[in-house]
């Protein structure tokens, strides 16, 4: 493809749409490269926008650009390596971000776009916290609707780039794609490496021509500052005033795109939920409506143990504060800055708004490790301990103490609202078993138990002893690039800082091992020992062949029972298997519980003793755990625990007309409607006939009572036991059933006789008239034992 050197931007862009609908992806892509090379940036200007949206897809959803979040090298090689090959961090498009971020252009961005509490923020004229949006706000111009964002080429890129995550619509169901195997995983795990380093510093800006290397400068002000849309800049005045002596500085070039992408990522990704609103309503879903996926918090987890890995890479003797000196590099500040300054506020409130409103099943495993990976950075520090060999599980360093402390809430305040879900979950199935025993086992480890209480210690203290009071807001209002605040020593007021900023100067805290919280536990513990009973239950109940079972049940002889094989559970999809797994897991968990909270053996001892087994006596499934009220039983919360995973049940039977019941899967529907208006026209036609005869005081009446009326409601079981002595038998009058007729059982059986008595030469009428007087001796016996019975009522 040649393209002429003077062409006008305009046919430029019109030719690159043309191309992109006739052409192949890869030859499209092969032109795009040889444009990024061949063109000047006054020319490709014109066409990043476009570019950048066919690649990512338009913010709205309705545009699928590349479709990145789908795509893999084992479905689509050639693509796949194409695609991977032009977004490298050293590729043709970042190649042009830079071109373009040389000549300082920008672009236009809508707010309408951005998170909610962002865009709330903005459109209230007020200037959010972040410095990400600072001095690029645009008064939208006369006869022009909503406000922009001014934007420098790579920061356009990259709100593209992140936003593409949440923007398109959520993948199939039925399409099984694995997010780590897609290219935009991929994609964010190699931008996090390359501008985020562990080792080094970050690679310099790509050359923008062939005779030689151009740097990308830091972004300039944009020329319509802020403070003349009329928002409030009060919050940061001090990063705008020191924004110029920054960009003088030569070291600053060194890690703004490193910032940059930090600060959109953690926008884009987890500020989807206000701090205000969350502190007045305790609930982030008060207002914000937006949902995560699992995919997009699988993403965000990628972002956190990268995160850690570059906080950690600091050398020993640069990673404490106390040898913080003018002479520490941009980078080695930032690595320091980068998790409590950018992260822990809008990761802390994502968390709480994921634990309460993510559904109750097993895709929670998602958000679960994605706050088991913030919880240890220990995993990704560069020095591995050595681990011990007996296998018993690492001690957690001291030197993980301050993290431990200024993110107490992580630990303490998210483990009481995992405790809350767990006690809701059904901890039968193998899923849920494994991430109870997940969390146990992290919070299990040696020494960090007794780090999370001294944190929760130094909280606790007396507020007189807190220094330097007016420190507190620091954290919110300074930013990275501003001169660092004066280290602050005291460990109590940091732990303070951090709850206080978090949930407020009048939060109520509830203690991690505080008489509430280990009741929590008690309550799992209890559970977890009846799922284990259950486990095992139903294991035996489900050991019968599914196949003989189902027949059994379809010729009427088996059970019928819907609940016989608990099919809230996932156990009977895996087998025996499942349920060793299971009692595996909670075995380990309530070993890992009763460490963390010190419960005795004792105790243990006592919650099994107390809870029992599920079965009494008589070998009848308990009752579910209830209270006895005025209108009867009254489910407890335990109660309803067990109702939903199958535990305990009621046994319900059918208290109606038996002839009005629903058809069966045993009986042929057409041929039961049909009987029953048979005998509706004969009970109709016969009524004074038949109740006369069944009032007569002899054996013919004995005899007409017995086939013609049905066990009075009295003597049948009732949903509920308390209301038996409320319950009277419906006044209905004898009448004929013939109902049985249509049960695939009876005609089976009245089949299997005709063909045996064929067998002996015996002909289809002289075999009706045995059944007949077969039957009529049976009948004459039950009538007889019948009456007796009641004579020993009597």
């Amino acid at each position: 493809m040649a393209f002429p050197h003077l062409q006008q931007p305009s046919f430029l862009l019109a030719t690159l749409k043309a191309d992109s609908v006739n052409k192949p992806f890869a030859q499209r892509c092969q032109d795009l490269v040889k444009v990024i090379e061949d063109f000047p940036a006054k020319e490709l200007h014109a066409i990043f926008p476009w570019l950048v949206e066919s690649i990512f897809g338009s913010l709205d959803g309705v545009l699928v650009g590349w479709n990145l979040r789908c795509l893999q090298g084992r479905v689509s090689p050639v693509e796949y390596s194409i695609a991977m090959e032009f977004l490298d961090p050293s590729g043709p498009m970042m190649k042009l971000v830079y071109k373009l971020q040389a000549e300082d252009y920008s672009f236009d961005f809508p707010v309408s776009c951005l998170p909610g509490p962002v865009k709330a923020s903005i459109q209230e004229n007020v200037l959010p916290d972040s410095p990400l949006y600072h001095n690029k706000i645009q008064c939208p111009p006369t006869g022009g609707l909503g406000l922009n964002l001014a934007l420098n080429p790579f920061e356009y890129y990259m709100f593209f780039f992140a936003l593409s995550l949440i923007s398109q619509k959520p993948m199939p169901m039925s399409l099984h794609v694995r997010t780590s195997d897609c290219a935009y995983f991929i994609l964010v795990d190699r931008y996090l490496s390359w501008f985020l380093p562990t080792e080094g510093s970050v690679p310099p800006p790509l050359a923008s021509s062939p005779g030689g290397s151009s740097p990308s400068p830091a972004p300039r002000t944009p020329a319509m500052p802020f403070a003349s849309y009329g928002l409030h800049t009060s919050l940061l005045k001090r990063h705008i005033s020191h924004q110029t002596s920054v960009n003088a500085d030569p070291a600053s070039h060194e890690i703004w795109r490193s910032e940059t992408l930090l600060q959109v990522f953690v926008e884009m990704w987890l500020h989807h939920y206000s701090l205000e609103m969350y502190q007045k309503m305790q609930s982030p879903h008060a207002k914000e409506s937006f949902t995560p996926t699992e995919e997009h918090v699988l993403v965000v987890r990628l972002l956190l143990k990268h995160l850690h890995a570059f906080a950690n890479s600091l050398k020993p003797d640069q990673a404490s504060p106390s040898t913080h000196s003018h002479a520490t590099s941009p980078l080695e500040e930032f690595k320091r800055a980068a998790v409590p300054r950018f992260v822990q506020q809008k990761l802390y409130v994502f968390l709480q708004h994921c634990f309460g409103h993510w559904p109750l099943d097993a895709s929670f495993r998602a958000v679960l490790e994605m706050w088991l990976s913030y919880l240890q950075p220990w995993r990704y520090a560069p020095e591995k301990q050595v681990q011990s060999s007996d296998s018993q599980p690492r001690c957690v360093s001291e030197k993980w103490a301050p993290f431990i402390q200024e993110n107490l809430l992580m630990y303490t305040r998210l483990f009481v609202s995992f405790l809350n879900r767990a006690l809701r979950t059904d901890l039968v199935s193998p899923k849920n078993a494994l991430m109870v025993f997940r969390v146990a086992k992290v919070f299990a480890q040696p020494n960090l138990t007794e780090m999370i209480q001294k944190g929760e210690q130094l909280f606790l203290e007396p507020e007189l002893i807190i220094p330097h009071r007016h420190h507190r807001l620091f954290t919110v209002t300074s930013s990275f690039l501003s001169p660092w605040p004066p280290v602050v020593t005291d460990a109590s007021f940091k732990v303070k800082s951090h709850v206080y900023s978090l949930e407020g100067q009048d939060c109520k805290y509830t203690p991690m091992f505080g008489p509430e919280v280990r009741t929590l536990v008690l309550r799992l513990a209890q559970l977890i020992t009846q799922a284990k009973q259950t486990a095992k239950s139903i294991s035996d109940q489900c050991a019968e062949s599914p196949a003989s079972r189902s027949f059994l049940s379809w010729l009427g002889f088996g059970a019928t029972d819907p609940n016989c094989c608990y099919p809230g559970n996932d156990l009977d999809e895996m087998g025996q298997d499942s349920v060793r797994k299971t009692d595996e897991y909670l075995e380990k968990a309530l070993e890992y519980l009763r460490q963390i909270f010190r419960l005795s053996e004792a105790q243990l001892a006592q919650l099994t003793l107390a809870l029992g087994n599920t079965r009494d006596e008589n070998g009848k499934q308990q009752l579910p755990d209830c209270i006895v009220g005025e209108e009867g039983l009254i489910l407890t919360p335990l109660g309803r625990y067990q109702i939903i995973n199958g535990l305990r049940r009621f046994e319900i039977e059918y208290q109606g007309d038996l002839e009005l019941q629903p058809i069966r899967s045993y009986e042929i529907t057409s041929l039961v409607r049909a009987l029953f208006r048979l005998s509706s026209a004969i009970n109709r036609r016969f009524a004074g006939q038949m109740a006369a005869l069944c009032s007569r005081n002899d054996f013919l009446g004995s005899f007409c009572r017995y086939h013609l009326t049905e066990p009075a409601l009295s003597n049948r079981h009732l949903l509920s036991p308390v209301g038996r002595r409320q319950a009277t038998s419906p006044a209905r009058g004898p009448r004929l059933s013939l109902r049985f007729l249509g049960s695939y059982r009876t005609l089976l059986l009245l089949l299997m006789a005709f063909f045996v008595a064929s067998l002996f030469c015996i002909g289809p009428l002289p075999c009706s008239l045995l059944l007949v007087l077969g039957y009529l001796l049976y009948a004459v016996a039950m009538t007889l034992l019948t009456e007796r019975g009641k004579l020993h009522q009597l």
